[in-house]
């Protein structure tokens, strides 16, 4: 959908700052801290990791996740 709060730069820019600040937060948390949903997080993330500004690292439970340079 355009226009979409999901798609922005500034979205993906807060999600960067929220894993600065604490690499082991949920994206149930982005979601909530950000106002938008976990699919809407879920889906940036992807996006993220795909231009290489984010990693997981580890399983799902236990992981965290490492902002790489670059965005924010």
């Amino acid at each position: 959908v355009s226009g979409s709060p999901t798609g922005s730069p500034k979205t993906e820019a807060q999600i960067l700052e929220l894993i600065r600040r604490d690499a082991s937060v949920t994206t149930t948390a982005i979601g909530k801290s950000l106002g938008i949903t976990k699919r809407a997080v879920l889906e940036q993330v992807d996006k993220l990791k795909a231009q290489g500004y984010l990693r997981r690292v580890g399983p799902a439970r236990v992981g965290y996740w490492e902002a790489l340079g670059g965005q924010g």
